[in-house]
This record gives structure tokens, C-alpha cells and sequence, in this order.
């Protein structure tokens, strides 16, 4: 367990986290943090919670649709050899 205390910062307050907190969260000076309220009380976190919900609705879509998205990868015009290009195995040519 860690503790934190609340000091004056000018005419404000604020909390100063030990470094091993800051190395935990892997955030530096001038990072933001997101307090979240949970069941718990406040959850702190370097993450944007929506992004991390717009994440989890990404691995979905790309989960249900991975062959869709496998063809359009493979459809991809730097994925395809150029016109009249030939594989470098039938142009004869060695290394």
C-alpha cells in the first residue's frame, strides 16, 4: 500500500506520488491521469477510459470480421506484384 499526501501547490493543491508509483503507471512529469470512479472509490490511470472501451469494441469488430479484413489486406495494391512485373524466382535473375 502507498499513501499519498495532499500539499499546497501556489494557490492550489495537489498530490505528490512517490516514484515508484510514477514508474508503476509509467508516466513523467507533465503526463496526464484519469481518475475514474468505480464501486471502489477512484481508480487512477494513464489511460483515457473511453479509448480503452473503444479498444475492446475494435477487437470485437476485427475478431467477427477477421476474414473480411484478411481479404482486404490481401487486395492492398503494395501487397500485389506491379503490372507486367514477374516474380523475382521466374525472371532468371541470381543473387
Amino acid at each position: 500500500m502507498f499513501t499519498a499526501k495532499i500539499t499546497t501547490i501556489g494557490n492550489s493543491l495537489g498530490i505528490v506520488l512517490p516514484r515508484e508509483i510514477l514508474a508503476r503507471l509509467r508516466v513523467d512529469k507533465g503526463d496526464l491521469l484519469f481518475l475514474v470512479e468505480s464501486p471502489l472509490g477512484f481508480e487512477m490511470t494513464p489511460y483515457e477510459p473511453g479509448f480503452a472501451a473503444q479498444m475492446q469494441q475494435a477487437e470485437q469488430v476485427m475478431r467477427a470480421e477477421r476474414n473480411v479484413l484478411r481479404l482486404l489486406a490481401d487486395a492492398r495494391p503494395e501487397a500485389r506484384p506491379a503490372a507486367g512485373a514477374s516474380p523475382p524466382e521466374a525472371s532468371g535473375e541470381t543473387k
